[in-house]
C-alpha cells in the first residue's frame, strides 16, 4: 500500500523504446493520456500507461513524446509532485490547464509530422481539438489500431475480473428499470435512437450495481447501449457476475461480452441508427466505428449524469448516516492523535490508525467500511504543501513539533461516500500558521453560509472561498469543490465549485467545500466538508427563493488554530453552531471517554475577541 510505485530512472529507457517503435512505424510522435477506455479518473493497473512511461502517479495528466523532446502536462495539484517523480532531463513540465497537449502541439508540431494517438483513450472533444491544432501546423493526427505503450510494456497487468454486486433499493432509492425507462424517454425527446454509456459511474447508477474493478471506487467496468425503443445492451464480462447478479441483469438488458461492442455498434450504424455520444466522455474510437459504418453520430449528453448527480431522498438519507458514522470514526482518530507523544507518529502510522478506526466504527454500527474512497493524503510539514501528496515508505515523515499535519481522507460505505480534510498543529503553532488557517476557515464558512439563486453555477461562487485569502495576497492552485457520488466516485461530475465550474447547481448535488493554502517547503493547510444543495426556499423579506448548502461532514475544527478575532460575527456564530451540531449528532456514537473529549473539542468560543486558549 505504501510502497514506491514509480521510478524516475526508468523513464529514459522506456521513452527510448517508445521512440524506436514510432520510428519503425513511420510516426513522429505519440500522445499518452492518463486515461482508459472509459475516460475515468480511477483506472486499473493495466491502464496506468502514463505512470509506467514517466513515473508520474497523479490522477490527471498526459505526455507528448516526439523524436527530439518529451513533454509532461499536469495541473496545479501536481506541480510539486511531478518534479519528484519524473526525470527532468527527459521531460519538460507543462501546465495542463494553460497549455494542454492540443495547444502545445498547435505551437510546436513540425509541418508534415504524423502524431499517433490511441482513439480509445481520448474523448471525441479531445480528438477534435487535437486534429484542429495539428492541421494548422500542417501535421496529421493518426488513429492507431494498437497502443504502442502496450506493445513495449512487457509485464502489463491483465484486465480485472472482480465481482459485481447489486445495490439494494433501500440505498439506491429508485429501481433500475425505472431509471432506464427515464433515459429511453430522454432519447426519444431528442430524436436519438441509441446512446452509449461509457462512464462506469453511469453504468453503476443506471443498473444499480457496484463493482471492484478500480481502486477505491466501486465500479464495474463495461459499456451499455441504451435504446429509445427496446432493451438495453450491456457489455460486461460474465466471469464478474455471480449467479444472482447475472439473473438480475438479464431482466434489465441483453448481456454481451465486452468484445462484442464494436460489432453491435457497426450493426446499428449500418441500420442507419442515430447514435448519441457525449463528446466530453465518449472515446473517439466509438465515433470512428459508427461513422465508418455509415451511422450518424449526434452530440448527446450522458443521460445518467445529471440524474446521478442529483441525489434522491434515499441517497441523501444514506449520505447523512454515512457522515454521522464517519464523523465518529474521524473524531476518534483526532482524539487518538492528540494523545500520542511528540515524535511518535509518522504519516503512515496516522493513515493506518484512521483506517482501523473507520473499520472498528463501521463494524460497531453494523455498516462495514467497504473501502477508503481514495489514497489518504497524509502530509506532515513540507509534505502537506504537495496538494495531492501520497505517502510512501520512501517519503514517510514523522509528525514533528512546530509543524502542521494535513490529513485528507474518505470512506466508502454502502450508503454513502465521504471525503474530509482537517489540518492539525503538532505542538504549538506559530502566528502565521494560525492566521492562514483562519483565512482558509473563513473561506469555507463563506461557502457554507451562502444563499444563491436558481441557475447559479460553481464558477459564480468560487471566489467566496478565496476572498479572505486574496485580501491577504494569498490563493490556492485547485478548485474549491468537486462533486461526490453515492457509494460511487469521490470525484463526480458534472458539478463543481471552481473557476471552470459551468454546471448549474441543482438540489441534491453533493460537493466538497475545500479551500486551502500551501507554503512550499513548509506546510499545507486545507479544510474540507461535504455539502449538499438544498431546494430553493423563500428568504424573509426577499423577492426570490434561494438555494443554500446543508453541511454533511461532522468533525470538529482544531480550536488551537483559530484566531477568532479574525472572524466576522456571522462566521463566529456559524462555527459555534457547527460545533454544537457535531456534538449533538456524533456524541451518541461514542464511548463516555470519547464523548468527554468531544464535549471539550466542540465547546463554544464565548468571545470572538478574547478566545479561550
Amino acid at each position: 500500500m505504501f510502497d514506491v510505485s514509480s521510478n524516475p530512472a526508468q523513464g529514459p529507457a522506456r521513452v527510448a523504446r517508445l521512440r524506436e517503435w514510432l520510428r519503425r512505424n513511420s510516426l513522429d510522435g505519440f500522445i499518452v493520456p492518463r486515461s482508459d477506455e472509459h475516460q475515468g479518473e480511477y483506472v486499473t493497473a493495466r491502464a496506468e500507461r502514463l505512470q509506467w512511461l514517466t513515473g508520474f502517479t497523479g490522477s490527471a495528466g498526459a505526455a507528448v513524446i516526439l523524436s527530439d523532446s518529451a513533454q509532461i502536462f499536469v495541473d496545479g495539484r501536481y506541480t510539486l509532485q511531478v518534479r519528484h517523480q519524473v526525470d527532468l532531463s527527459v521531460f519538460t513540465v507543462q501546465n495542463l490547464i494553460d497549455m494542454p497537449p492540443a495547444k502545445w502541439l498547435g505551437e510546436n508540431a513540425s509541418n508534415g509530422s504524423r502524431i499517433g494517438f490511441d482513439p480509445w483513450l481520448h474523448t471525441v472533444a479531445e480528438a477534435k481539438a487535437l486534429i484542429a491544432a495539428l492541421e494548422k501546423r500542417g501535421a496529421e493526427l493518426v488513429a492507431l489500431r494498437h497502443n504502442p505503450v502496450d506493445e513495449i510494456w512487457d509485464d502489463q497487468p491483465g484486465p480485472p475480473l472482480e465481482t459485481v454486486d447489486i445495490q439494494p433499493f433501500d440505498y439506491a432509492g429508485e429501481l433500475a428499470k425505472d431509471k432506464l425507462s427515464r433515459m429511453a424517454e430522454s432519447l426519444r425527446k431528442e430524436g436519438v435512437t441509441h446512446t452509449v454509456l461509457t462512464d462506469p459511474s453511469s453504468l453503476a447508477w443506471a443498473f444499480n450495481i457496484r463493482g471492484r474493478d478500480v481502486p477505491h471506487t466501486p465500479l464495474a467496468l463495461g459499456f451499455a447501449i441504451v435504446a429509445a425503443e427496446g432493451s438495453p445492451l450491456l457489455f460486461m464480462d460474465k466471469r464478474k457476475l455471480p449467479r444472482q447478479t447475472e439473473a438480475y441483469l438479464t431482466q434489465l438488458a441483453d448481456l454481451f461480452a465486452p468484445s462484442a461492442l464494436e460489432d453491435q455498434l457497426r450493426a446499428l450504424a449500418e441500420a442507419e441508427a442515430r447514435i448519441g455520444l457525449d463528446f466530453s466522455l465518449a472515446a473517439e474510437k466509438l465515433r470512428l466505428i459508427i461513422e465508418e459504418s455509415g451511422g450518424t453520430v449526434l452530440s448527446f449528453a450522458d443521460p445518467a449524469r445529471l440524474p446521478r448527480a442529483t441525489k434522491n431522498a434515499a441517497e441523501l438519507a444514506g449520505a447523512r448516516n454515512a457522515h454521522r458514522r464517519d464523523g465518529a470514526a474521524v473524531s476518534r482518530f483526532v482524539r487518538w492523535l492528540e494523545a500520542q507523544p511528540a515524535g511518535s507518529v509518522d504519516e503512515i502510522a496516522a493513515v493506518s490508525a484512521l483506517e482501523n478506526l473507520r473499520i472498528r466504527t463501521g463494524d460497531e454500527l453494523q455498516m462495514p467500511l467497504r473501502d477508503i474512497s481514495f489514497d489518504t493524503i497524509s502530509g506532515a510539514g513540507p509534505n502537506g504543501a504537495i496538494i495531492h501528496y501520497r505517502v510512501t515508505t520512501a517519503t514517510n515523515r514523522t509528525l514533528g513539533p512546530g509543524e502542521l499535519f494535513l490529513l485528507d481522507s474518505g470512506a466508502q460505505y454502502q450508503d454513502g461516500t465521504t471525503d474530509i480534510t482537517r489540518t492539525f498543529p503538532v505542538g504549538e503553532p506559530d502566528t502565521e500558521m494560525r492566521e492562514r488557517y483562519t483565512l482558509v476557515l473563513k473561506g469555507m464558512i463563506q461557502i457554507s453560509m451562502l444563499r444563491f439563486p436558481v441557475g447559479t453555477r460553481g464558477a459564480d461562487i468560487d471566489a467566496f472561498a478565496r476572498a479572505a485569502l486574496w485580501k491577504a495576497g494569498l490563493d490556492y492552485a485547485h478548485g474549491t469543490g468537486h462533486g461526490v457520488g453515492s457509494f460511487l466516485s469521490v470525484h463526480e461530475g458534472p458539478q463543481r465549485i471552481a473557476k471552470t465550474g459551468m454546471e448549474k447547481l441543482l438540489p441534491g448535488m453533493i460537493l466538497s467545500n475545500e479551500p486551502g493554502y500551501y507554503k512550499e517547503g513548509a506546510y499545507g493547510i486545507r479544510l474540507e466538508n461535504l455539502i449538499v444543495v438544498t431546494e430553493p426556499e423563500p428568504v424573509e423579506g426577499g423577492d426570490i427563493p434561494m438555494h443554500r448548502f446543508e453541511t454533511l461532514t461532522l468533525v470538529p475544527f482544531d480550536k488551537r488554530m483559530i484566531v477568532t478575532a479574525m472572524l466576522t460575527r456571522e462566521e463566529f456564530d456559524w462555527l459555534n453552531a457547527y460545533h454544537a451540531r457535531v456534538r449533538n449528532e456524533v456524541a451518541a456514537l461514542l464511548s463516555a471517554e470519547e464523548r468527554a473529549w468531544l464535549e471539550a473539542a466542540t465547546s463554544p468560543f464565548e468571545d470572538r475577541h478574547h478566545p479561550v486558549r
